[in-house]
């Protein structure tokens, strides 16, 4: 007879085992035998129960458990992640591999304290253990009972037409082999390739002693291609990505094609590169991943823990002006296929598009459940966490400005002498104050209103919260980065994305040569 079994039956049976990390040497195909799996993309609720072997009388018993020593509140957050990747360097294929994490973290709040615990083994007994470690955090007797669990729906902002667990390790390796030799037909000076995907697919399931119940499917998938080229015995190197919360139709011929041009075009560009002189200077900060300055150097301080500590520059500076009445900020979960959109936070609540500031004025930080408590508001559905293993933290999502009045044709003709900065990397930022250092991986000088000579060897100091007031002129043209971008805080990494129009500082520090 025909059986259907679950993942964590999978995982007792199937791979090399590590500290409950499952690494396969090739792509996860299901654990059905003789049928198709059923089709993940449209499970509801009691679906996940079964994928995670689990029932609703279990988890109010573990969140009771939780509950045991007075805490205020319970959360269960499962999670079954799989991570497929695949790598070519020249023109050959050298790494595969599949990674399966599964299980549940257990969190107790008693006001502002945490009690956190997690377990790879999603049994009763297990699970009760680690309601109990994480209900230490409290010192009485239990003052709640978990509320009837009820299942919350979202809408979905990451729609696919079919799951990566479908596709086999052989449909993606043609991606890889195109865009190598793409880039290798498109330059004679390239002399080396290499070109990586990855896919990975979460199951998540959460229920809190509220009453909440939840669930959600999340895609991701990356490729990225990184390229060398030599003329006249100097050598220079860049690359390009793409990343999204797509399936396999999203990588096209078209899409395969552009990660080639572009990692040819941006390193072949610095052969002609100049280093700009030093010294204060407008800056431009050209539509698209430059948002990354936008995401560090001031998003963070505006995460609501931060503020909630006194930690961030803008702890006091909601209602006031911080920008020129044309700068808006916003940070946005429901961007339909972006890296950083989500259906759910990681605590049970919805996604929003949630203002920072409106008209340049700051109209509110970003909440996970503590801090909303702590400030009387709302979540903003910015409670995200790594993993199982891990907390949940306020943390951004996609974070960009909006478009302004200005256009980037303005913007340039309005700079004497100056830098357009497209790419950023290697950028370090002083959460609390706002400083911060990034190198200019890609950009141009700007001489009286013309873009000239692209430059290297470049980087940019100064203040976010200084920035922001700085900024003199938005332009039209808001484009989100579609990169692989992963950001961190407090030791874990949540996928997020950025973007922004092009926009003028009035000054900010370059280091170039001496003048």
């Amino acid at each position: 007879m025909d059986k259907e079994c679950n993942r964590r039956d999978f995982i007792k049976t199937s791979g090399i085992a590590v500290a409950g990390t499952i690494v396969l040497p090739s792509m996860l195909s299901g654990c059905v035998s003789g049928s198709p799996a059923p089709n993940p993309l449209v499970w509801g609720v009691e679906d996940y129960l079964n994928h995670f072997g689990i029932t609703k009388p279990m988890i109010m018993e573990v969140i009771a458990e939780g509950l045991s020593k007075g805490g205020d509140y319970c959360d269960l957050y499962f999670q079954n992640s799989i991570n497929n990747s695949v790598g070519l360097e020249d023109n050959s294929v050298n790494r595969a591999y599949s990674n399966i994490s599964f299980g549940v973290g257990i969190r107790v709040l008693t006001g502002d304290q945490t009690g956190f615990s997690y377990t790879e083994e999603i049994t009763p007994q297990a699970m009760k253990s680690a309601a109990r470690t994480a209900a230490n955090i409290a010192n009485s007797s239990a003052k709640a009972a978990p509320t009837e669990l009820s299942q919350r729906t979202f809408p979905n902002y990451y729609k696919i037409a079919q799951p990566w667990e479908e596709i086999s390790i052989s449909s993606k390796i043609p991606f890889l082999q195109t865009i190598n030799d793409q880039i290798f037909a498109l330059d004679n000076r390239i002399v080396k390739s290499n070109v990586f995907f990855s896919d990975n697919t979460s199951y998540v399931l959460f229920a809190s002693s509220e009453g909440v119940l939840a669930c959600d499917y999340q895609p991701m998938s990356n490729i990225y291609a990184f390229c060398v080229a030599e003329q006249n015995g100097r050598k220079e190197e860049n690359g390009f990505n793409l990343s999204g919360r797509n399936d396999v139709n999203f990588y096209s011929v078209a899409n395969l094609g552009r990660v080639a041009k572009e990692a040819v075009s941006r390193t072949i560009l610095l052969f002609d590169a100049v280093t700009p002189k030093a010294g204060e200077m407008p800056v431009v900060l050209a539509a698209g991943s430059s948002g990354i300055l936008l995401h560090e150097a001031i998003g963070h301080g505006m995460e609501a823990d931060f503020n909630r500590r006194g930690e961030s520059i803008f702890s006091d500076k909601i209602g006031k002006k911080v920008a020129e009445s044309f700068v808006s900020i916003v940070d946005d979960g429901t961007v339909p296929n972006m890296r950083g959109s989500i259906n759910m936070d990681d605590e049970g609540n919805p996604t929003q598009q949630t203002y920072m500031v409106e008209n340049g004025t700051m109209t509110s930080y970003l909440h996970d459940r503590i801090s909303a408590r702590h400030y009387g508001v709302e979540p903003t559905g910015n409670g995200r966490r790594e993993s199982f293993r891990h907390m949940p933290l306020p943390r951004m999502r996609n974070t960009y400005m909006l478009n302004g009045p200005h256009t980037k044709e303005e913007i340039i003709e309005s700079v004497k002498y100056g830098i357009i900065a497209e790419a950023f990397t290697n950028g370090q930022v002083k959460i609390g104050a706002g400083d911060f250092t990034f190198y200019v991986k890609q950009g141009y000088l700007i001489e009286d209103g013309k873009i000239t000579s692209p430059i290297k060897d470049v980087n940019i100091i100064g203040n976010g919260p200084r920035v922001l007031g700085d900024i003199v002129m938005v332009a039209n043209d808001l484009e989100m980065s579609e990169g692989s971008w992963t950001c961190g805080k407090g030791g874990q990494g949540v996928p997020a994305s950025m973007g922004q129009p092009t926009v003028k500082v009035s000054s900010i520090t370059v280091g170039g040569i001496n003048a």
